[in-house]
């Protein structure tokens, strides 16, 4: 469930930090803040965007787990 939830901002990091490197490796510029701050940007609204999905899916998966407490409780 934690991959689930993490992957969409992870992948979009990884995918922005590996545009702005290749591009900071074409135009030789190597400043640090260059890549931080775009892929800061961008994971900031892929999560504000996928909010939602993310609520809904950990609603879903609380649930099924508060339902099954009591046959966990009982061993069958």
């Amino acid at each position: 469930m934690a991959l689930i939830i993490g992957a969409p901002v992870l992948i979009v990091g990884v995918l922005v930090g590996l545009v702005i490197g290749l591009i900071q490796a074409l135009t030789q510029i190597q400043d640090q803040t260059i890549s931080f701050v775009p892929k800061i940007v961008t994971m900031m609204l892929v999560l504000v965007l996928s909010l939602p999905w993310l609520i809904q899916r950990m609603m879903e998966y609380s649930e099924v787990l508060i339902t099954n407490i009591p046959s966990t409780i009982i061993g069958g």
